[in-house]
């Protein structure tokens, strides 16, 4: 069961290593080589801790500057975390949720994802949130679930204060 409480281990400030597959969105599966850039985000409560939001700011391996921003909402009524996506990489657009909850320590998120005119589904993992390197990974499904295509991006994060 989880709680408002479950992304409290969020809060603060980091600096994020990122490593990205190329062409994650093949539904043959990502290739083999890995991207790597680093981006600082800052993460706090809203609402009375019901919700977090983070702005994330970097340069990504191109020299093109990022920004993004993630919002977090929990329904204790349902025992549900959504989560929202919005970045300078889409901008005017606010990604459909993914939703789930954290059980024994592992958040597993699950949603729609748009590409190209197909919908797909995105899965977030939130690994070691105990440890001082919190981990986030994705991965993504072409066929409704039945099966997810390797592990495309991992965050990890390093506390700054």
């Amino acid at each position: 069961m989880g709680s408002m409480h479950d992304f409290d281990f969020l809060v603060g400030s980091w600096r994020v290593r990122h490593r990205r597959r190329g062409d994650a969105l093949n539904p043959a599966g990502p290739s083999d080589t890995w991207t790597e850039f680093e981006t600082e985000a800052t993460v706090g409560h809203i609402l009375d801790g019901l919700g977090n939001a983070d702005d994330t700011t970097g340069t990504l391996p191109d020299g093109t500057r990022f920004s993004g921003h993630s919002l977090r909402l929990y329904d204790p009524s349902r025992d549900l975390w959504r989560i929202w996506w919005a970045s300078t990489g889409n901008p005017g657009e606010l990604d459909p949720p993914v939703e789930g909850r954290f059980t024994d320590g592992t958040g597993t998120f699950v949603g729609p994802f748009e590409h190209d005119g197909r919908t797909l589904l995105a899965r977030f993992h939130w690994l070691d949130t105990a440890s001082e390197h919190p981990r986030w990974e994705q991965d993504f499904s072409f066929d409704g679930g039945d099966s997810w295509a390797p592990v495309n991006w991992v965050m990890t994060h390093t506390r700054l204060r």
